[in-house]
């Protein structure tokens, strides 16, 4: 029998038969690229947050909120295709950065190791479970129409100007984007405004990241570094005004809408934002808020990097508890409360408070002790002691203190380190140099305050205040870390019985905080909360265990 080699004739029937027609291969073609369209269509078009479930094991596999699932099933590797896809079309210089690879998060938390900590210090570092909440910013369809007109805007310019300590501007920049969503007007970058108090003469990309910034929010509005020199010289309706508090988007485009409708380019200036927007707008706004302050307010390289090395240095020797302790002079002057320090500090405060009324806040009707009632004084460092020992925090605990230098100095924290000797800050954790270039400059200092306490295991705040809202939210929204809320109304009785022992004080302050050590809380319990302390349910999903969404 003759092989198949000596054999022409039969090995070009072969041939024939093993090659498709040309037609065939064409048709093909075709199909598969009808494939690969409908597949990059479908995720172009998935919700947000449906998205970022299939990207965020590929973005942040080391990063406690986005857990890595298992890739053994066939549907977890479609994800993985789908989550290149992804990368390459989304995740460009000339496109919106992927959400989940913008948030900034915090280190890995740091598991407790030893065998010899017991059961009340295990219960004191224990992270909430987060019931299956994560970050799913999944904007209506008609959002993202609109943004097509939005963010092409060239006519009409929102400058504002935004003032106070670092977390009063960012309230005040998250609040100039949602306006200029909704004058669908191009955002001019905030000018940071030289307070009286703070006195930082920073500017905006001094402290954020304003590539990262305008990157961000491109799909949301157009943000520009500053208005064109062509529009300098054109016609410009100027508005300069303070807003009233808790306006809404109606109240909005009816007080600047037809200003900004008119003829030539028009220029709104605004100022005095601070939480001056009302808490309870429509959804896709809330996710907008959320966005700018988890995603684009993102901070500048160097201080960044300066954060997370002095995070990493807290880290090294296992958990850390970071407190926030408002003990600064214009603090005890804007509550009028007392400072724990004896008479001679509280006169200082009286003075100052009859001499510049200026810094006075606290209502004037009150008494200091219906105030303290109230729960509108901070707690101070022996009260804050009490607190965390109460509730299991070991003595030989490392304590970030983020704010300013207490009033009283280190007589205002001698209880504190009495109980808690290994109380530290940022010039004990810098390196010779690494702080120098920030002197003075208590913005860029509260941000590394800001960064270090993000990644703490346990946060806490002696008052509540812009720093414990911002931190409230941002914990829960990168996987809920342990945050808690000291109870202050209900805690004075308790802080003032000089005949409770000291186990019923543990077993009263434990059952108080319970329920506020960073579990979910929802916004909608409670009208006006305010969605950057509260994301759920506007800015957080509930996910099941395979990582899919389920909307509520």
């Amino acid at each position: 029998m003759a092989s198949p080699v000596s054999s022409p004739k039969k090995n070009t029937r072969n041939r024939k038969l093993c090659t498709p027609p040309n037609h065939s291969l064409f048709f093909l073609s075709l199909l598969v690229s009808m494939i690969t369209f409908f597949g990059i269509s479908v995720l172009s078009f998935m919700p947000i947050s449906l998205q970022d479930s299939y990207l965020l094991p590929l973005l942040s596999p080391s990063s406690e909120p986005f857990s890595s699932p298992s890739f053994s099933s066939a549907e977890n590797r479609s994800q993985v295709t789908l989550a290149s896809l992804a990368l390459t079309f989304l995740d460009s210089e000339e496109n919106e950065p992927i959400l989940s690879n913008s948030v900034m998060v915090p280190l890995p938390a740091h598991g407790i190791v030893g065998s010899n900590v017991s059961e009340e210090e295990r219960e004191f570092w224990r992270q909430p479970d987060g019931e299956g909440y994560r970050p799913c910013l999944d904007f209506s369809i008609g959002y993202r129409k609109a943004s097509v007109r939005i963010t092409e805007e060239k006519r009409r310019f929102l400058t504002v100007a935004v003032s106070g300590g670092l977390n009063q501007q960012r309230n005040g920049i998250v609040d100039a984007v949602v306006i200029a969503r909704i004058l669908e007007a191009a955002l001019v970058v905030p000018v940071l405004v030289v307070n009286q108090i703070w006195r930082d003469k920073g500017e905006f990309s001094e402290i954020f990241d304003v590539k990262h910034f305008k990157r961000t929010l491109q799909a949301d509005v157009r943000v520009v570094s500053s208005l064109p020199s062509t529009h300098l010289r054109s016609r410009q309706t100027i508005e300069t005004m303070q807003m009233p508090s808790d306006v809404s988007p109606l109240w909005i485009r009816s007080r600047f809408l037809r200003k900004l409708n008119g003829d030539g380019v028009s220029i709104l200036k605004l100022q005095g934002l601070y939480s001056r927007l009302s808490k309870n707008l429509p959804s896709d706004l809330q996710k907008l808020r959320c966005k700018v302050a988890f995603h684009a307010l993102r901070y500048a390289a160097p201080i960044r990097e300066l954060g997370n090395r002095l995070a990493r240095r807290m880290r090294i020797e296992g958990p850390y508890i970071a407190l926030h302790l408002r003990l600064e002079k214009d603090v005890w002057v804007r509550t009028a409360c007392r400072t724990g320090l004896g008479a001679e500090y509280d006169d200082i405060i009286s003075k100052i408070r009859g001499s510049q009324p200026e810094y006075l806040r606290a209502s004037q009707n009150m008494s200091y002790l219906q105030r303290r009632l109230a729960g509108q004084c901070p707690l101070n460092s022996l009260e804050m002691a009490r607190l965390l020992k109460a509730l299991g925090a070991p003595r030989s605990a490392r304590v970030y203190r983020a704010g300013g230098e207490p009033f009283g100095g280190k007589q205002a924290l001698q209880p504190l380190v009495a109980e808690f000797p290994n109380l530290v800050t940022k010039d004990n954790l810098a390196r010779d140099g690494e702080l120098s270039q920030y002197s003075n400059r208590s913005s860029a200092l509260a941000a590394i305050d800001y960064i270090v306490s993000l990644s703490s295991t346990v946060f806490v705040p002696s008052h509540g205040g812009n720093m414990g809202i911002a931190m409230q939210g941002h914990r829960a929204y990168v996987g809920h870390r342990k945050y808690i809320k000291p109870n202050k109304r209900s805690m004075l009785p308790l802080l003032e019985d000089t005949t409770i022992s000291n186990a019923e004080f543990s077993r009263a302050m434990r059952k108080l905080h319970a329920k506020s050590q960073g579990q979910p809380e929802m916004r909608t319990n409670k009208r006006d909360r305010d969605v950057l302390a509260y994301p759920v349910p506007e800015c957080m999903c509930k996910h099941s265990v395979n990582n899919d969404v389920s909307h509520h």
